[in-house]
């Protein structure tokens, strides 16, 4: 599975608002984004290795449980002290890890507003099967 990551500010900026210390990309560079995953996303097909991949909402849109005194607490989101959340993943089936990790390399990729989005990144994680997959 590769897991990409986001931040509240990076959903506003792409929906057009301004964060701040980040101006809102224009509708070209969301344009430019979409067209690189819409890609990215083909040539996984066509290879025959992604099996799924999806977007999440933005975090304004989460929902946080916790458990206190055995009983469930429910946090709407978006948290102050989280700076980035799950955007999205891809379940990629491919001949090994090392084939994973130079997928996931390519979302470096992605066109970004000014140059790279050096603060990007991604976790490669396998999935497991079963409980005696952990490795304990």
């Amino acid at each position: 599975m590769i897991l990409s990551y986001g931040s509240q500010r990076d959903y506003d900026v792409l929906s057009g608002k301004d964060s701040g210390d980040e101006a809102a990309w224009a509708p070209e560079a969301v344009e430019a984004m979409v067209t690189f995953m819409t890609e990215f996303n083909r040539e996984l097909e066509g290879s025959g290795e992604l099996v799924e991949t999806r977007g999440l909402a933005a975090p304004v849109h989460t929902r946080r449980l916790e458990s206190k005194d055995g009983r469930p607490v429910v946090t709407d989101g978006p948290y102050a002290e989280t700076q980035e959340v799950l955007a999205g993943y891809w379940i990629v089936d491919c001949e090994s890890f090392d084939r994973a990790t130079e997928i996931a390399a390519k979302l470096g990729q992605c066109p970004y507003p000014g140059g790279a989005y050096d603060d990007a990144y991604a976790d490669v994680r396998p999935i497991i099967d079963s409980a005696a997959d952990m490795g304990f």
